[in-house]
């Protein structure tokens, strides 16, 4: 759809530049500055479209929450275990 607004843009630059009136050049770039504008416009959000995350792929409360709590279990299982009783330092 953007590449409508680039063909729409040189079109009427086209005609503007055979334009014999002034006031049909001057209609005929503003329509080639709107459409080179809309163009560069659907080029980005094309762009921001197929950069975007998958919408089912985000998560729930509570599947985010067993995680977390996963995650917390890990890390106390992980501090008891670096807490051995015979890692006691002598001073």
């Amino acid at each position: 759809m953007p590449w409508l607004f680039l063909l729409l843009a040189v079109a009427a630059f086209a005609v503007a530049l055979n334009a014999s009136s002034m006031a049909l050049a001057v209609i005929c770039l503003l329509v080639a500055l709107a459409g080179t504008v809309a163009w560069v416009l659907g080029l980005l959000a094309q762009r921001v479209g197929n950069q975007s995350r998958d919408d089912s792929m985000m998560l729930d409360p509570m599947e985010l929450k067993r995680l977390r709590d996963e995650a917390e279990a890990r890390r106390a299982a992980a501090a008891v275990t670096d807490t051995a009783p015979g890692d006691t330092a002598r001073g």
